[in-house]
């Protein structure tokens, strides 16, 4: 084979490195990789939920403390709390979550302000908050529209004077 023919023909033996088919084998798979770098970094600019904490490094180094502040606070009250949500609720549908709270010695926990704190895991700007009122003795009671479909956590803050009681229960929201 003449050497005229050689230099222009994709080959292993062929000198001249852009016909090599291995030295454009890697240079497309730096390429690809490259690529799909850029891919995903503009993804994840763009598409940003926002899950981070503005103050999570004070939220953080006080974690441990906050824990078992609120685990001793707890004790102290002796609330007992009795949650009667859906177990299977539909998105864009209003379905009533209801829970009864009572002392330790059984008598109903009333006249509390309740929020009931709705969060999404994988978009911030999908929360929102719910009060929640008092519909006999220690018997709270709110609707609840989840506007998108998957899984969700609702924390239920219950206050009354100083005391503080809170309880998170996750759900998983369907179509119907």
């Amino acid at each position: 084979m003449s050497a005229m023919t050689m230099t222009n023909k994709i080959s292993q033996d062929n000198p001249r490195a852009w016909r090599n088919p291995w030295v454009i084998g890697w240079v497309t798979l730096v390429a690809v990789v490259l690529l799909v770098n850029i891919v995903m970094i503009s993804l994840a600019i763009t598409t940003n939920p926002g899950l981070v904490s503005e103050d999570y490094y004070e939220r953080g180094r006080n974690y441990e403390k906050t824990v078992t502040t609120k685990i001793a606070a707890r004790h102290a009250l002796a609330w007992s709390i009795s949650a009667d949500f859906p177990t299977s609720p539909v998105m864009n549908n209003n379905e009533k979550y209801r829970f009864t709270v009572v002392d330790k010695q059984g008598v109903p926990v009333s006249n509390g302000q309740v929020t009931a704190s709705i969060y999404r895991p994988s978009d911030v700007n999908a929360d929102f908050k719910v009060e929640m009122s008092e519909i006999v003795p220690g018997v709270y009671s709110g609707d609840i529209n989840f506007p998108l479909k998957g899984r969700w956590e609702i924390t239920v803050a219950l206050k009354r004077g100083d005391d503080v009681y809170d309880f998170t229960r996750r759900v998983n929201v369907v179509t119907e």
